[in-house]
């Protein structure tokens, strides 16, 4: 199997030979691009510039959402669309992602992840708001409720990262991003058809994978700096590998967001959170895959909005 692998690698290699280097897209380009009106950059204790949105209802409870890997907080735009007539809606690009680019000390573990979004609700001075997050984002949010659950009003887990893989292999991308000699040269050579195949891999109906998304996803991985982050990142390996034995004190109202033909984190890890936190609730989609927030946005953000109420005690108008 080490062969077949090396194999692919070498393959991989070969083919990039031919090709020109990618080259890093500016930051100030990346910003003109994918700046909105909502947008803002917070700078953080450690001197992170951290690129968020800040939408909805000023004086509504606020939900927190944080991304998955190599994703941004543009993921969230269609929840935020259902969503930002009755609540506050805060979104955020993590370090070594989207417009937030890398971290002055170039640490990207969960735990610096749970830093940024606490930091977040101190600049906001927020003493108790909803947190949701998907995969990586997922991972980085069960965490942040373990460290800090008095801020806490509820969790959303949205096809989270969490439990440590028993079988099966991790994607093709984080395996060549991990391999020495082979990472350096992948993080050189980003074509949009890579990022096209990644995410037909990880949404089922391949017509959502629209030029217009591959081309947001492209263009904010080659953000200078960002695919450096990356490949320390995913080199980096987890900081607390047995955190997830923590998960059953978990004591939030919490709700579970899962896509059943999902290839990354499979269901069994969404019916484990909701079997291992108290009163959690558990949602599947059918024939949907990582992404439930930009695969079935109606749906997924209806359910949202259904628990907030219930959270808050805020009947339906």
């Amino acid at each position: 199997m080490m062969k077949r692998f090396v194999a692919l690698c070498s393959l991989f290699l070969a083919a990039l030979g031919t090709s020109a280097c990618s080259p890093d897209l500016r930051a100030t380009v990346a910003e003109a691009r994918y700046t909105s009106p909502a947008s803002q950059f917070v700078t953080t204790r450690a001197g992170l510039r951290v690129h968020v949105r800040d939408e909805g209802k000023p004086d509504a409870p606020v939900l927190i959402l944080a991304h998955g890997s190599n994703a941004s907080l543009h993921t969230w735009e269609p929840w935020v669309g259902q969503l930002k007539a009755n609540w506050r809606i805060i979104s955020f690009d993590f370090p070594g992602h989207g417009l937030t680019g890398p971290s002055p000390d170039g640490i990207y573990s969960t735990t610096s992840y749970v830093q940024v979004v606490d930091d977040l609700a101190n600049y906001f001075k927020l003493d108790r708001f909803v947190l949701g997050g998907n995969s990586m984002g997922g991972g980085v949010a069960w965490r942040y409720g373990l460290a800090h659950p008095e801020k806490l009003a509820g969790l959303i887990l949205v096809d989270a990262a969490g439990y440590p893989r028993d079988t099966g292999k991790p994607p093709l991308v984080f395996r060549l991003a991990r391999t020495p000699g082979v990472g350096e040269v992948f993080s050189r050579f980003t074509t949009r058809g890579m990022i096209e195949a990644n995410l037909k891999q990880v949404i089922v109906d391949d017509a959502l994978v629209t030029d217009q998304m591959v081309t947001r996803y492209h263009d904010l991985l080659m953000r200078e700096g960002n695919r450096q982050a990356t490949l320390t990142r995913m080199r980096a390996g987890p900081d607390a590998p047995n955190a997830h034995q923590q998960i059953p004190t978990i004591k939030v109202p919490t709700l579970v967001i899962w896509g059943e033909a999902d290839p990354w984190i499979p269901l069994a890890d969404g019916q484990r959170f909701a079997r291992e936190i108290a009163g959690a609730k558990l949602v599947t989609y059918p024939n949907i895959g990582h992404l439930p927030q930009e695969e079935v946005p109606v749906q997924s953000a209806g359910e949202v909005e259904a628990f907030l109420r219930q959270i808050y005690g805020v009947s339906q108008p």
